[in-house]
C-alpha cells in the first residue's frame, strides 16, 4: 500500500505542474514555498527522475514530468469523482434523466412509477421516450433503458435485472368463438396472429415445450410495431397475440381477453435496466435503478 506522504506529494506535484512557480503553488496549497520544493524533491528522489526544469524565470515539466502529470491528474480526477458520487448519496437526485422504455410496458407500468418519483424529487427532470425497437443507449444519448430479455453481451453497457414477467398468449372471447381455441402449438398455424414488427420483420413468440424453450413463428397476419396497438387489436378480435401478463391482466380479469396454451407459456422473461458503462454511475441513475430494483422485489413491476 502506498504511504501517505507519497500521496500528499503527488497532490503537491499536480498543483505545482499547473502553476507557473513554486510560489504560486504554495499560495494555492496554503503552505510555504520551501515546503512545496521539499515535497517535490522527495518525490523526485523516490521516483529517481527529474520532474521539472527549473530556471529563475519559469518552471516547466520535463518529459518524465509530463507523463507522470498526465497519469496523476487522471488518478486524482477519478478519486474526486468517486468522492462526489459517494457524497451525493446523501442528496436527492437532480438533473435531467433520459429513459427509454418499451411502449406498452413503459406507459402502463413504468410511467406511473416514474411520475411519482418526479413528484417526490422535484429537482429531477425527465426525458422519456417509448420505443419497441432496440436502441443503442450510447448512440441515442439515453441514460437508462428498460428492456425485456437478457441483453446481448456488450463491453459498453451494464444491465441489472428488475423483475420477471410471464408472457401469455391470448385472444378475445369473440375471436375464439369464431375461430376455435388452439390446444397445441401446431394449432396456432391455423389462426390469425398479431405479432410485433421490428426492422422490417415480424417477431416470433417465446414458448416452452417438454422443458425446452423455443421460438414459435405464428402466422404474421397483423404486424404491429407498437405494444399498445397490439393489445387494442387483440381486444378488437383480430387474432392471437403474446404479450407480458402485466399488460393484459386487467383485460383478462374483466373477461375481455382469454388466455390459451398456458402450459406452453409458463416460463418467465426477465426485465432489465440497461445503461452505458461509466467509471462512476451517476447518482441520479443509481438512485432510480436502486428504487426500481426494490419495487421489482415487491412485485410493483408486475
Amino acid at each position: 500500500m502506498l504511504p501517505v506522504e507519497p500521496l500528499s506529494g503527488i497532490a503537491t506535484f499536480v498543483v505545482a505542474a499547473r502553476s507557473h512557480s513554486f510560489t504560486e503553488a504554495a499560495e494555492l496549497l496554503g503552505i510555504s514555498k520551501s515546503a512545496v520544493g521539499k515535497s517535490i524533491a522527495r518525490l523526485e528522489d523516490r521516483l529517481g527522475v527529474k520532474l521539472f526544469h527549473r530556471t529563475t524565470r519559469k518552471l516547466t515539466l520535463s518529459a518524465d514530468g509530463e507523463a507522470y502529470f498526465a497519469a496523476c491528474s487522471l488518478a486524482l480526477n477519478e478519486i474526486a469523482t468517486a468522492e462526489t458520487a459517494l457524497s451525493s448519496r446523501l442528496h436527492q437526485p437532480s438533473g435531467r434523466l433520459r429513459i427509454d422504455m418499451p411502449v406498452a410496458f413503459g406507459r402502463q407500468v413504468m410511467l406511473p412509477i416514474l411520475l411519482e418519483m418526479g413528484k417526490t424529487y422535484p429537482e429531477l427532470q425527465f426525458t422519456l421516450t417509448f420505443t419497441d425497437h432496440l436502441i443503442d443507449p450510447i448512440e441515442e444519448g439515453v441514460d437508462l433503458a428498460i428492456r425485456f430479455g437478457e441483453p446481448k453481451d456488450s463491453t459498453d453497457l451494464i444491465a441489472r435485472r428488475l423483475t420477471s414477467q410471464r408472457w401469455v398468449i391470448c385472444a378475445s372471447p369473440d375471436y375464439l368463438t369464431q375461430h376455435g381455441t388452439p390446444r397445441t402449438l401446431d394449432d396456432v398455424q391455423h389462426h390469425h396472429g398479431i405479432v410485433g414488427y421490428r426492422r422490417g420483420q415480424p417477431l416470433s413468440w417465446r414458448v416452452s415445450s417438454e422443458g425446452l424453450t423455443q421460438r414459435l413463428n405464428p402466422p404474421p397476419t397483423h404486424q404491429i410495431g407498437d405494444g399498445d396497438a397490439m393489445v387494442e387489436a387483440t381486444l378488437a378480435g383480430l387474432g392471437l397475440c403474446q404479450m407480458p401478463l402485466s399488460l393484459l391482466r386487467r383485460h383478462i380479469q374483466s373477461g375481455r381477453l382469454s388466455t390459451v396454451l398456458e402450459e406452453y407459456t409458463a416460463d418467465l422473461i426477465d426485465v432489465y435496466a440497461v445503461w452505458p458503462k461509466v467509471a462512476h454511475l451517476r447518482p441520479k441513475v443509481r438512485h432510480i435503478v436502486d428504487a426500481l430494483v426494490e419495487l421489482g422485489g415487491l412485485g410493483k413491476l408486475d
